[in-house]
């Protein structure tokens, strides 16, 4: 699947960028844009955030506060990316419903650039149309600083946990979860072609309850964008960074333009080619909610859906060239 974005075939590129920039520019005040787009200062708000007591507001669990426009600008934005800068390649989006809730279960790559969710987001958007959205669960440091949460809630993004993804599930939506999370996305660039769930059973929980199927989505490439030197497990560890920051590493990468520093900064990706691949659904009509709490069936359930997330990458990546993609064009 290819991407183009309005009126791009006509003026190429670089007109479709500008046009993207004047729709930013009347969409996001000046002065939010110059933090958003600020490392030092989205650090800044990490390290608040870290020292803070975590506390949480209602209104990042209100799916109804998405933003039809912000979501298209951003979509959008990814598209022109996609096409050009990661030549994104997209696979078996048709294996998501077209209809009813379902959990899309993904692999978790790039550090603090969460590409892969905005290009599932993309995909599903240029299949099925707006009005089937995508929610996806984040991290907690979005909903603390008040700028971060306005725009996060108006991309459709919930805090991380269940009760939220239950009130998409009851208007029929779509769930984006990465159970993986900080253990997937910081694995070190060796283990770049593993599935790394990390043992984590709640989205399990949560699709068993509901009786709603997952959906693998799988990315290849998106792990390329920085290298990750380490994780820093044992730092983490020593820092105690699970109490005060919500996180289980403490990463080490290579990225642009910085060198080397802590993988929480943001950074500039680099142009690595992307592969996004949705799998066939899952489902255990068998089961019932009170399945959702057997060690048993969580571990069978589990097994079941890490290895086929790994032979879907296993195949994605079978001969790929890093940065530059399989060495021949998929049939």
């Amino acid at each position: 699947m290819t991407f183009a974005t309005p009126g791009e075939s006509e003026a190429g590129p670089a007109r479709a960028i500008v046009e993207w920039c004047r729709r930013a520019a009347a969409l996001i005040p000046f002065s939010d844009r110059l933090v958003l787009l600020s490392p030092p200062l989205l650090l800044a708000k990490f390290a608040l955030y870290a020292m803070s007591a975590h506390k949480r507001e209602a209104l990042a669990d209100d799916p109804d506060a998405r933003s039809p426009e912000l979501v298209d600008l951003l979509i959008d934005l990814f598209r022109i990316l996609g096409r050009y800068y990661f030549r994104l390649e997209v696979r078996g989006v048709d294996n998501v419903p077209a209809e009813g809730p379902a959990l899309l279960v993904g692999n978790h790559n790039g550090a603090m650039l969460p590409a892969d969710g905005f290009f599932a987001a993309l995909a599903i958007r240029d299949r099925f149309g707006p009005q089937r959205a995508m929610h996806a669960l984040a991290h907690d440091f979005l909903f603390f600083d008040p700028l971060l949460r306005r725009y996060a809630v108006q991309m459709g993004a919930l805090r991380a946990g269940h009760e939220g993804a239950r009130h998409v599930f009851a208007r029929n939506g779509l769930v984006l979860v990465y159970p993986g999370s900080d253990l997937e996305t910081f694995r070190p660039w060796r283990d770049r072609g593993k599935v790394l769930l990390g043992g984590r059973k709640g989205f399990l929980r949560l699709a068993i309850r509901a009786g709603v199927p997952i959906v693998p989505v799988v990315s290849a490439g998106t792990h390329e964008q920085l290298v990750i030197l380490s994780r820093g497990d044992r730092l983490a560890r020593a820092l105690h960074m699970h109490r005060w920051a919500r996180t289980d590493v403490c990463p080490i990468v290579l990225s642009v333009p910085w060198g080397i520093t802590t993988g929480f900064a943001p950074y500039l990706p680099l142009p690595a080619q992307t592969t996004l691949s949705f799998g066939a659904p899952i489902a255990w009509p068998s089961l019932g909610p009170l399945d959702a709490e057997s060690p048993a069936v969580l571990d069978r359930a589990y097994a079941q859906v890490e290895a086929t997330m790994q032979s879907m990458l296993d195949e994605m990546t079978k001969g790929r060239r890093p940065f530059l993609g399989q060495r021949t064009a998929r049939a």
